[in-house]
């Protein structure tokens, strides 16, 4: 009996992940246009292979990012800026936010200027920080906190200290 309760127990568990994985599925299938190609991150690798943009506000950077990632926002993002400091436009560009959706628009501004290899990363930090990979914090320093923007989007991420204002 305490084999088939231990047994349960499991079961339950691996489903209820398995749930997650397939709402959250959902939800970037229906949201993303898929107008930008899309790098899953297990197809990513080495993060020093890519220019990083980071397209989320100065507070959810601040909390956590990709290891070199540069924060060039979404609600002040400026395109003279990416002209100026980022002029190679054949340069790998690796876009993310929080799950992909504004950083689709962006990578399209970036597609549409003639940057010619940029990628969104498919579920964004929180797909990249749900398994399990490293972020880091404004000090540099590794951080299990990730800022999921609402109480209501924190759902989204299963792996990690969720951060938001409430």
């Amino acid at each position: 009996m305490k084999n088939y309760l231990v047994f349960f127990c499991v079961v339950l568990f691996v489903n209820q992940g398995f749930t997650q994985s397939k709402k959250f599925e959902k939800l970037l299938q229906e949201n993303l246009k898929l107008s930008v190609p899309i790098l899953r991150v297990s197809e990513v690798g080495a993060t020093d292979d890519y220019l990083i943009f980071d397209t989320r506000e100065s507070i959810e950077f601040k909390t956590s990012h990709l290891k070199n990632a540069k924060h060039i926002g979404y609600d002040f993002f400026n395109m003279d800026s990416i002209f100026k400091n980022y002029p190679d436009k054949t340069q790998t560009i690796l876009v993310y936010c929080s799950i992909g959706i504004r950083s689709e628009l962006i990578g399209e501004q970036l597609k549409s200027a003639g940057y010619q290899s940029v990628f969104n990363l498919y579920g964004g930090i929180f797909e990249w920080k749900n398994q399990s990979y490293e972020v880091i914090d404004e000090n540099k320093e590794a951080t299990e906190k990730v800022h999921t923007f609402s109480k209501e989007w924190s759902k989204w991420l299963v792996n990690g200290e969720k951060v938001y204002e409430k």
